[in-house]
């Protein structure tokens, strides 16, 4: 997918609640009261929860017909990792997910309605954010909210005070590294407790390595794990390894990022939203980032990753069956895909990027201008490794397999032995 294409014109938290009590919640009877919309949240970190809470309440103010959501916040992990039982069970009538293959895959096994009756009254979203909303039968199944990029985050007073630069090739990578150790810093601040941080850094070693192609078809199933250019990747990842935080496996993203803001680590490979969120308001404009490194000159710094959240329909929620209830749920989609609700989720959490070209973008901070020069400077755009495969693969397969490599990343051969097999058991089943 082109990025210029994508953004043409568009340049455990507090209050959390455990996924049993989210499934419970979503009861009222089937229809509900035809007014009411339940959404599923895993937005429980405290400034998206907050700038969520800031748009929904102004889609109620406007609702002329007194339109209400009730937001069940579930921790951003638990959501994701019980998705799947989620959805077959007694889901919410909106739920927040992903763009690409982890909204294809839901939809192809029936679990999302379908909303192209939706999109034929959407303006400000290019073709290829339609393509990325749209499942293999060609309907339309997400509305996009926002984006933000993955790439190298540092302090700017860090790098003036030691006069570090920011390098373009692996090898300036780790003489930087070198150099920040000698200095008395962490190089990377590293974390996997959450179990999708570290794939940012594999896919960003895969892509620059391999390609965004390859790494596109590996992650479909179609490339083995055993082939030597995965081994690379490994190699490469092992030798970066010794300039990361150890006991990573440990730590959480929050934790990493803080690392990062009390300056006792000197870079870190993050998305756009979490440095922001663990930074001071006074700090904010004192983080940067640079890309992710050239590997293989052939593909250079070619592919960005930069994820596309948004809201979509469950199929099984019961009040859905009322028609005044999926009015009302389709109303609230048509008004979140509007410039105007991006603009009132950004004005709380400017860690992200709108989507739509109808979007105000004159407010945008420094970081988030240069976001958008990366995306829109980019050949090729991943959705992340978790949402560019099958989710039960990643769950069970490569979140393990990643943890077990940061442990004992020796032992390459073995790794990807059996993720191998794993992937030939799990590629085979229509699961």
């Amino acid at each position: 997918m082109s990025r210029r294409n994508l953004l043409r014109g568009a340049a455990a938290g507090a209050g959390a609640i455990a996924l049993p009590s989210l499934l419970a919640a979503c009861g009222g009877g089937p229809g509900g009261d035809g007014k009411t919309v339940t959404m599923g949240s895993n937005s429980s970190d405290p400034v998206p929860k907050k700038a969520f809470a800031d748009a929904f309440a102004a889609y109620e103010k406007q609702s002329k017909e007194k339109r209400k959501i009730k937001v069940n916040t579930v921790d951003h992990n638990t959501f994701q990792e019980n998705i799947n039982r989620y959805l077959q069970g007694k889901p919410d009538d909106v739920f927040m997910w992903f763009a690409g293959y982890r909204m294809q895959f839901f939809a192809k096994k029936g679990l999302l309605h379908d909303i192209s009756d939706n999109w034929e009254g959407y303006q400000g979203f290019s073709a290829a954010l339609k393509a990325q909303s749209t499942g293999e039968d060609g309907k339309q199944y997400l509305t996009p909210y926002y984006y933000y990029p993955w790439a190298v985050f540092h302090r700017k007073s860090v790098f003036q005070q030691f006069g570090y630069t920011a390098p373009k090739t692996l090898d300036e990578y780790i003489a930087l590294a070198k150099q920040m150790q000698k200095d008395k810093l962490v190089p990377i601040a590293f974390c996997d407790k959450d179990g999708w941080p570290a794939m940012g850094t594999f896919d960003y070693i895969n892509m620059r390595t391999n390609g965004y192609e390859f790494h596109k078809s590996l992650m479909a199933g179609n490339e083995a794990w055993t082939d030597k250019r995965v081994k690379d990747v490994f190699d490469t990842w092992r030798s970066l390894l010794p300039y990361c935080q150890p006991a990573a496996n440990g730590r959480t993203w929050q934790e990493a990022a803080t690392s990062l803001q009390k300056k006792e680590t000197g870079m870190a490979v993050f998305g756009l939203p979490h440095p922001g969120a663990q930074f001071p308001k006074s700090e904010q404009a004192d983080i940067d980032f640079f890309p992710f490194p050239e590997i293989n000159p052939e593909h250079g710094q070619d592919a960005v990753e930069a994820p596309i959240d948004g809201f979509l329909l469950a199929k099984k929620s019961k009040n859905l069956k009322n028609t005044q209830t999926m009015e009302s749920a389709k109303d609230l989609l048509k008004w979140l895909a509007t410039g105007k609700a991006e603009d009132i989720y950004l004005a709380s959490d400017p860690n992200n990027i709108a989507v739509n070209d109808q979007a105000d973008i004159s407010r945008y901070t420094d970081i988030q201008k240069k976001a958008v020069e990366l995306v829109s400077g980019a050949k090729q755009i991943s959705q992340f490794l978790d949402r560019d495969t099958r989710p039960d693969f990643s769950s069970t397969v490569m979140i393990p397999a990643i943890q077990t490599f940061i442990n004992k990343p020796k032992d390459v051969d073995g790794l990807v032995n059996s993720i191998e097999r794993q992937k030939k058991s799990i590629f085979a089943s229509e699961g």
